[in-house]
């Protein structure tokens, strides 16, 4: 039995050392078959990570004002503070709509009412500055802002290709009021409400400055429309809802406030104006 037992435990060892090797062994070949397999999850994130839809950036309008008077002050600072809200507002947007539109969606649904936002706030800006000095002027460069870092969907204004996407089931052209709402057909006509109408009895002093705006919701009208036409067949779902009759609401709110300021200077300023901005696309 002694002498046995030795071979015996020899025999276990050389069993036990054999299956760790084995073991061991497949451990590294497990290890090495999983270092050399790409995740798919992983490479799924960085293409997403790689496609960025940039951000967009706005020139500094504090920077560039005058004395501001203190009579202004509280107005001016309240202006400021909505030209940072619209930037982070057109940011989140450019986040919630990467790879929609045609070309130029970026420009047309995003710069471009970003921008009339800006030039209506900045000339609040100026209008409140002028009531006690001089107001300032070319401001209005600092309206338009830029995409950078932009790369993949959205780079360029547009689509990661510059293609346009295909339209979704069910987004096509809609009959009757808001007709073509999604991609343009062409078909229809922007219509407004009419502004001098709903208007409270007009001030002498502020007759002119009323008219000329007046005059301006008409041009922006016939622009809209010139538009439509110019942009036939672009643009994906909501193209003219984003493109043109959401930019030209923009406008025309800026302008109906003008109008309502204007009025306000030497009498009751009119309220409930606002609903007046929004226009439809008709047959």
């Amino acid at each position: 039995m002694s002498r046995a037992l030795p071979k015996y435990n020899k025999r276990r060892v050389a069993v036990v050392g054999g299956a760790a090797a084995v073991v061991l062994s497949g451990a590294v070949i497990a290890g090495s078959a999983l270092a050399g397999t790409p995740d798919k999850s992983d490479g799924a994130t960085q293409a997403r990570t790689l496609a960025s839809p940039g951000t967009i950036t706005c020139p500094d309008v504090a920077s560039k004002l005058p004395a501001v008077p203190a009579t202004a002050k509280a107005e001016v600072d309240r202006n400021l503070t909505l030209l940072q809200t619209q930037i982070q507002e057109a940011n989140k947007r450019l986040q919630t709509t990467v790879g929609q539109g045609g070309p130029n969606f970026v420009n047309n649904a995003i710069l471009g009412p970003l921008k009339d936002k800006r030039a209506s706030t900045i000339d609040r800006i100026a209008i409140a500055i002028g009531r006690t000095t001089t107001k300032p002027t070319g401001l209005d460069s600092l309206a338009t802002c830029t995409l950078t870092n932009a790369s993949g969907a959205n780079a360029g204004g547009g689509t990661a290709s510059g293609t346009t996407p295909t339209q979704q089931p069910g987004t096509g052209t809609a009959a009757g009021a808001n007709a073509g709402a999604s991609k343009n057909t062409g078909a229809g006509t922007i219509t407004c409400p009419d502004v001098a109408s709903k208007l409270p009895a007009v001030p002498a002093t502020a007759k002119a400055e009323v008219d000329r705006n007046l005059t301006l919701l008409q041009t922006q009208i016939q622009e809209a429309n010139k538009r439509l036409q110019t942009t036939v067949g672009q643009g994906g779902p909501n193209f003219v809802n984003n493109a043109i009759l959401g930019p030209l609401k923009d406008k025309r709110a800026s302008t109906i406030d003008r109008i309502a300021i204007a009025i306000g200077r030497t009498t009751t300023k009119p309220t409930g104006l606002d609903s007046l901005a929004t226009c439809t696309l008709t047959k």
